[in-house]
């Protein structure tokens, strides 16, 4: 649809500025007293392809791309900083009117000109200082405080399952376990997904990327799956926290304002939300608590099947994916071997085994 829109209105270019650079070519070649016939066909003939080639080439980037780069930016603005924008061109157009009076007056061609510049540089200083200042205002008045509507949806949501809702980072949907565990039935709590989360799934998915993009996708599958196939209720929010700019701080804020916990594989998102507070739920860490336990003097049966940092070590791994370091294991290469434990260490990456034949 876009191509279309383009291509069209490179024709409309093409032709508007042929004719035009044709009429200039003309009046040229009769401002210089050249032959009409002669000189005024050639100037008029060059200027109509010279235009048509620049209106071609060039009227999408003046025209289509800047109105749909406008169009996208009002659509992802949030509705308080759209009034707020609205209201300070309004502004603008009124201290422009208020001083379009005396700027006629002046000699030509300032009159002309100064009125036009004067209502574009007030609409932008009204814009400016009314965002500006509608955030300020906000912070001094209500701190953090939400809008009406996004208050009145998280009372909804606190009545709603008991007061019982966990908030889903973007991580911890890519990542796809998440799916596995509602499927056993541990968790009792309703799913929230907000949607700046899945807008941020969307452009993920959207990327040049086609590592990120396949991730994206991945989590945009993995959600829709949770929705059909899962026990647990999954529920799409519009709650929003538009004094926040990234996706973090907004479910920081929005967990904060329900008393809910997140859930999440985020590190950042995890230390940050910890020092505010609140309940952290990370997969990693209930993945490292239900592998199984070892104490030393157990026997494991374990294939080798790499050489270890040291010299003559063998590494091995357990179906859980934990990591055995076998003592002089390199020479039982590709042989299983019955090891005893001599040490388990807990790391933050998860749990290491050491262990001699």
């Amino acid at each position: 649809m876009h191509t279309r829109i383009e291509f069209i209105s490179r024709l409309i270019g093409a032709v508007v500025l042929a004719a035009a650079l044709a009429i200039v070519g003309v009046q040229l070649a009769s401002m210089f007293d050249l032959d009409p016939l002669r000189y005024g066909v050639a100037f008029g003939v060059g200027g109509g392809v010279l235009g048509a080639v620049l209106g071609f080439l060039f009227t999408p980037y003046l025209t289509v791309r800047p109105i749909n780069a406008i169009r996208q930016s009002l659509s992802a603005m949030p509705l308080e900083r759209l009034v707020a924008l609205m209201i300070g061109v309004f502004l603008g157009l009124i201290a422009a009117a208020l001083f379009a009076i005396p700027l006629s007056q002046l000699p030509s061609p300032l009159r002309e000109i100064l009125p036009l510049a004067s209502a574009l540089g007030f609409c932008y200083l009204g814009a400016v200082l009314m965002m500006n200042r509608y955030r300020d205002l906000r912070e001094f008045a209500g701190g953090l405080r939400l809008p009406r509507s996004t208050e009145k949806a998280i009372e909804a949501e606190k009545k709603k399952d008991d007061e019982h809702v966990i908030l889903l980072d973007t991580s911890v949907i890519i990542d796809g376990r998440i799916l596995d565990i509602a499927r056993t039935g541990f968790i009792r709590h309703t799913l929230l997904v907000p949607n700046f989360v899945l807008k941020e799934l969307q452009h993920i998915a959207d990327s040049a990327d086609s590592l990120r993009r396949n991730r994206g996708r991945r989590g945009l599958d993995i959600l829709s799956m949770m929705q059909n196939e899962s026990p647990v209720p999954v529920r799409i929010t519009d709650m929003d926290a538009p004094q926040a700019r990234d996706a973090d701080s907004k479910l920081v804020l929005l967990a904060r304002r329900l008393t809910c916990p997140i859930m999440t594989n985020d590190y950042n998102l995890n230390k940050v939300a910890e020092l505010q507070g609140i309940n952290v739920l990370n997969i990693n860490d209930l993945a490292n608590a239900v592998k199984a336990s070892f104490l030393p003097g157990e026997e494991l049966s374990v294939t080798i099947i790499q050489e270890g940092k040291e010299y003559g070590q063998g590494v091995a791994y357990l179906d859980d994916g934990t990591m055995v370091v076998v003592e002089d294991g390199y020479r039982l290469m590709n042989r299983t071997q019955q090891v005893v434990v001599t040490k388990v260490l807990q790391t933050t990456a998860g749990r290491m085994i050491f262990a001699k034949p």
